[in-house]
């Protein structure tokens, strides 16, 4: 077995691994304010909407396994907004710990630039230490932080959100 992990491009024939991982994420974690599993239906169109929007995702890949997967996109929907982005970064249980997240994020990092956004943003539950130091190692820093803005697993969630200011567009433009 490898040690690298491969980053390409996300298809079609990896939404259901894809599912996989963000449906065990769902259920036993806080990093998706998400309360019941998603369908296969459902990522569909979420990756036919990033697709179209011109956003990457992208996934980690050991010896032919979907190990993670990754993903920017719209971070507000106003105009001024168009170059920051909001990233995700998933890996399957069975692989957290082993440099798939940070090839992934590594590679997010990569497509912000080619895309010229000015801000990488994640947003990180506050109880998520492993996520906020992970991001902290690759640069971030925590720029905002929002008191009980979530319900999950019976208690209130604060939100804390991580950027990386990037080189950004050499000549923005406001239209």
């Amino acid at each position: 077995m490898s040690d690298t992990p491969h980053i390409r491009p996300a298809t079609e024939q990896d939404l259901p691994a894809i599912l996989a991982i963000y449906n065990e994420v769902i259920a036993n974690t806080t990093a998706a304010y998400v309360y019941e599993p998603h369908t296969l239906e459902m990522r569909q169109q979420w990756f036919a909407e990033l697709k179209a929007g011109g956003w990457p995702v992208i996934v980690s890949e050991r010896d032919g396994t979907v190990t993670g997967f990754g993903c920017i996109g719209v971070f507000r929907s106003k105009p001024g907004y168009k170059y920051s982005g909001e990233h995700t970064v998933h890996v399957h249980a069975d692989h957290r710990g082993k440099g798939i997240g940070g090839a992934l994020l590594a590679a997010l990092i990569e497509e912000a630039q080619r895309l010229e956004l000015r801000t990488l943003i994640g947003g990180i539950d506050s109880e998520n230490l492993v996520s906020i130091a992970f991001h902290a190692r690759h640069g971030f820093v925590e720029c905002a932080r929002i008191k009980d803005v979530a319900y999950k697993f019976g208690r209130w969630l604060d939100l804390v959100f991580m950027q990386l200011i990037l080189p950004g567009p050499k000549t923005p433009v406001e239209k």
